[in-house]
This record gives C-alpha cells, sequence and structure tokens, in this order.
C-alpha cells in the first residue's frame, strides 16, 4: 500500500510538472500571437500607405508599369 501511495504521490508530481510547462508554453505562445499580429497590422497599415502611393502616381500622369521605363544603362 504504501508503494502504491508512494507511486501515486510521483505521478501527481509529474503531472504537476506537465501542467507547469504547458502553462509556461501557453504564456510563450500567447506572447508570439500578439507580436504576430501587431507585425501584420504594422505590414497592413505599410501596404496600404503603398497602395495609395501607386494610385496617387498613376492618377498624377506617372507611369508604374516597368515596361514603360527605359532600359537600364549596361544595356
Amino acid at each position: 500500500m504504501n508503494e502504491q501511495r508512494a507511486n501515486d504521490q510521483q505521478r501527481i508530481e509529474e503531472l504537476e510538472t506537465r501542467l507547469t510547462f504547458q502553462e509556461q508554453a501557453l504564456l510563450e505562445l500567447s506572447d508570439a500571437l500578439a507580436d504576430a499580429r501587431s507585425d501584420i497590422a504594422r505590414h497592413e497599415a505599410a501596404l496600404l500607405r503603398v497602395v495609395e502611393e501607386l494610385k496617387s502616381a498613376r492618377g498624377s500622369g506617372v507611369s508604374v508599369d516597368p515596361a514603360d521605363e527605359p532600359p537600364p544603362p549596361h544595356y
């Protein structure tokens, strides 16, 4: 009976240790997700700025088609 109790105590300690590691991993994943969402928001804002700049360049008569540009000097 004493052996069973020691075995149970060991299993409980292992489960508690696993739970602690899982809680830490969950916190780290949550932080990583928050960072990724922040990065995505920044990238979306930058992309919207680029799209707006392209739209305004098209409206001002500036060509945004690379085929319209002269060849580089090394040709």
